[in-house]
């Protein structure tokens, strides 16, 4: 069978982690690599990755003219949460009709937010042929899709709520520092002004594709102000150490309002020093539905499944732009993982 030609747009922290997952899987080929940072333009993607052998994929700076020379079937695209910085990107890589999943948070379900971008997006994709999908473990899973699915078993739903604790020490430092690790509450606040900390990007995307796929009209979708967590005592990583009264990380409600009514909420925790780590989902209905996964899936390890695993679904799936609930369920994907799919 054909191997699945596979092109990375973004080889940093996460594009690299997927990048050596998909060089475990047999049946697939990397057969280009583009990022634009100059320490990494112009050398194999081998060194690139810290690996002990090359590639013989050099990584470029030029999207068109990999996508030109090889005859990729899908890009792996890892580079920013927004869709207004990824656009440019995303619809360079549909001209040459290649398949895409993405990242991008916003993407997840870039209707709510995007929506002018998403829909000029979906046509361009639909006039090349092309599948574009953005996905994760969140957005993407734990607090949509996984959501999304548990309500299969309901006659009648109430209200949702989705809550993600996670133990921030167990991170890269870079997500450590995103979420405000270490400052003091006076300056997180400076941050949250200055947008340098943005809270997390995909909460009201993942309220929004929840209340698509049960056809709830909501009122409003909000997300609440990003909330800095204290530490009340002395809490440590591998990198940085808390002081009590400091902060330790943040938390973050995104809401779905219908007849004043809170019918979806999600709330979203990290923080360095976090006692107990999981994933709860609890649907009020008939039946009600209590679900937890303990500890909480690793964000990084959980993102880079999601990823690779969605890559046959997205080549099989029609054109467009889809999001995780167009899709069939999402599952792991064997080692060898050949295309035996729609040309």
């Amino acid at each position: 069978m054909e191997k699945v030609k596979v092109a990375l747009y973004g080889v940093g922290a996460v594009g690299s982690l997927i990048a050596k997952f998909l060089l475990e899987k047999e049946g697939v080929s990397i057969v280009g690599a583009i990022d634009i940072a100059k320490d990494k333009v112009g050398k194999d993607l081998g060194e690139v990755l810290g690996l002990n052998r090359k590639l013989g994929v050099k990584v470029s700076d030029n999207i068109d003219s990999v996508l030109s020379k090889v005859k990729a079937d899908i890009a792996v695209h890892a580079t920013s949460s927004f869709l207004k910085h990824t656009y440019p990107q995303i619809a360079s890589i549909v001209k040459h009709r290649v398949n895409v999943v993405s990242t991008c948070e916003e993407l997840a379900y870039p209707y709510l937010t995007e929506p002018k971008l998403a829909k000029k997006l979906d046509a361009l994709a639909k006039k090349n042929h092309a599948t574009v999908l953005g996905t994760g473990i969140n957005p993407g899973f734990l607090m949509d899709t996984l959501v999304i699915t548990l309500t299969t078993v309901c006659q009648k739903i109430e209200k949702i709520k989705a809550i993600r604790v996670m133990n921030a020490a167990t991170r890269r430092l870079p997500f450590q520092k995103k979420i405000g690790a270490g400052l003091t509450v006076e300056e997180f606040k400076r941050r949250i002004e200055s947008k340098q900390i943005t809270g997390h990007v995909g909460l009201k995307q993942s309220v929004a594709m929840i209340a698509d796929a049960l056809e709830w009209n909501l009122d409003k979708v909000m997300a609440e102000s990003v909330e800095p967590v204290v530490a009340k005592k002395p809490v440590e990583s591998t990198s940085i150490r808390v002081r009590a009264g400091e902060v330790a990380g943040l938390r973050q409600k995104a809401k779905g309002i219908l007849n004043n009514k809170e019918v979806i909420v999600l709330d979203f925790q990290a923080y360095i020093g976090a006692e107990e780590e999981y994933d709860a989902v609890t649907i009020e209905g008939v039946p009600t539905v209590m679900q937890r996964i303990q500890p909480c899936v690793h964000g990084d390890k959980g993102t880079v499944a999601m990823i690779v695993n969605s890559i046959p679904k997205v080549i099989n799936a029609p054109a467009g732009l889809l999001t995780m609930k167009d899709l069939p369920v999402p599952s792991a994907t064997p080692k060898e993982m050949y295309k035996h799919v729609k040309t």
